[in-house]
């Protein structure tokens, strides 16, 4: 069971090509299911404090690898049934080898169902994709792993994020000119644009640092920005032969909204947290959460106190770290209440970071907590200063 629990996303995939292809508001019943499945989950079920040792490491990293072909094999049938393409190659073989009609699919769609579709495929390519790509990312010696973790974040057009996360925002995380870490009381909708292109400008001075170094130039097929927009490129052709333009718009949508998703999980991982530059990144850095459906589906990233204190630890190895400052709800509730509820998510972290600022804030981090909260612009925030 230790090991099967992750397998769970792989699962879900699995149902969801299935399950969204059988007629009219299907999609829209698994999108509101896989929602409360995850939030549910998280609220009813035991917190997630067990550290389990393994010994099959296979078992653990074959879920990672096979979302990959599953994940790109779900979004070409949302491509197709929402793009404009004819029956082609692929539809055909879905239909004779498997039985998945995806014409008529296609031709039951109603609106609703194209907007939850988009919705569900964003949040795919966010949990089964770029999770399992940071976690490979991090794993910068083997080669195998790397290759699998640039194709999983093509998928969102993030080849940034093998760099910049990797190499920026672990030395910078807490500090104000890390893209990652939002300051307390910021618009969540200008973070997500500011991170972006952010991330992208610094993952690039990142890169272009490196191949000097290396006496090489920047524009070269060894710049791995160049090869990873290439990746990129490549999965919006497929799409494109797929579904045609209308598939590759649709597919383009949903990389954006997996990427924007990316940035509301940062939000809320180091929301208004400090640290002092030039001080040892601590467990107290992160926000942390044992939220046992979250953990799972997220491959542990839940973890996150653990995976900022040692970055190199796999995701079965990161502590559950009761101590650390812990989010109030799931991830998935705290991403959802972030987007279309910011102003209760806003008051009900301010409770946190007057915890955060009391018991967790060395000296330091306390006099710079003093003026975030005068700049936060949130009430309960003043009234500490």
């Amino acid at each position: 069971m230790k090991y099967f629990k992750y397998y769970i996303s792989t699962i879900t995939l699995l149902s969801a090509i299935y399950i969204c292809t059988r007629g009219s508001f299907y999609p829209t019943i698994f999108f509101i299911g896989f929602s409360l499945f995850i939030i549910l989950g998280d609220f009813f079920i035991t917190k997630d404090n067990k550290e389990s040792s393994y010994n099959n490491l296979f078992l653990l990293n074959l879920p990672i690898y096979i979302n990959l072909p599953l994940l790109i094999i779900y979004l070409m049938i949302v491509v197709f049934m929402l793009g404009d393409s004819n029956p082609n190659i692929f539809s055909s073989f879905l239909f004779n080898n498997f039985n998945l009609d995806l014409v008529y699919a296609s031709s039951t769609i109603n609106t609703l169902d194209a907007i939850f579709l988009v919705a569900l495929s964003g949040l795919f390519i966010g949990i089964m994709g770029t999770v399992p790509g940071h976690e490979l990312s991090h794993r910068t010696k083997e080669k195998f792993d790397m290759f699998m973790a640039n194709w999983l974040l093509s998928i969102s057009w993030d080849c940034a994020f093998a760099i910049e996360h990797v190499y920026g925002h672990h030395k910078n995380v807490g500090l104000s000119i890390d893209p990652a870490t939002a300051k307390r009381g910021e618009n969540i909708y200008k973070f997500i644009l500011k991170a972006i292109v952010q991330e992208q400008r610094d993952a690039w001075s990142i890169e272009n640092d490196r191949m000097r170094r290396k006496n090489i130039g920047l524009i070269s097929l060894k710049n791995r920005m160049i090869t990873g927009y290439f990746r990129s490129i490549a999965v919006s052709i497929l799409s494109f032969l797929i579904g045609g333009f209308s598939g590759m718009m649709i597919f383009l949508l949903c990389a954006f909204i997996a990427k924007a998703l990316l940035e509301v999980i940062n939000y809320t991982e180091h929301y208004g947290l400090i640290r002092v530059r030039g001080e040892k990144v601590a467990p107290r850095h992160s926000w942390n959460s044992n939220s046992i459906m979250s953990s799972i589906y997220l491959y542990n990233v839940t973890r996150h106190s653990s995976h900022h204190e040692k970055a190199n630890l796999k995701y079965w190895e990161l502590k559950a770290y009761d101590g650390a400052p812990m989010m109030p709800h799931g991830y998935l509730t705290m991403l959802y209440l972030a987007i279309f509820a910011p102003f209760y998510f806003h008051s009900i972290m301010a409770k946190k970071l007057i915890d955060w600022d009391e018991n967790y804030a060395s000296n330091g981090e306390r006099e710079l907590a003093r003026e975030s909260n005068i700049n936060s612009g949130i009430s309960v925030l003043l009234n500490q200063t």
